[in-house]
């Protein structure tokens, strides 16, 4: 119940077909890899500016206990 079989994912992308028209699918794909594409690009600034906080934290000296 949990999974979906080949028959299933057959019928919706036949409807995706029937909704959007195979001549707006191209557009569609193109703008979701256009989002994909930018969501990557912010994750990656997000984690440039997260690596300098690292290292600065890696740099503090030990405290003698």
């Amino acid at each position: 119940m949990g999974s979906f079989s080949l028959m299933h994912w057959a019928i919706v992308l036949l409807l995706v077909l029937l909704l959007f028209g195979a001549g707006k699918l191209p557009k569609v794909m193109g703008d979701l890899a256009k989002g994909v594409k930018s969501f990557k690009a912010g994750l990656k600034d997000d984690v440039s500016d997260a690596a300098p906080v690292l290292v600065e934290a890696s740099r503090k000296p030990a405290s003698n206990a």
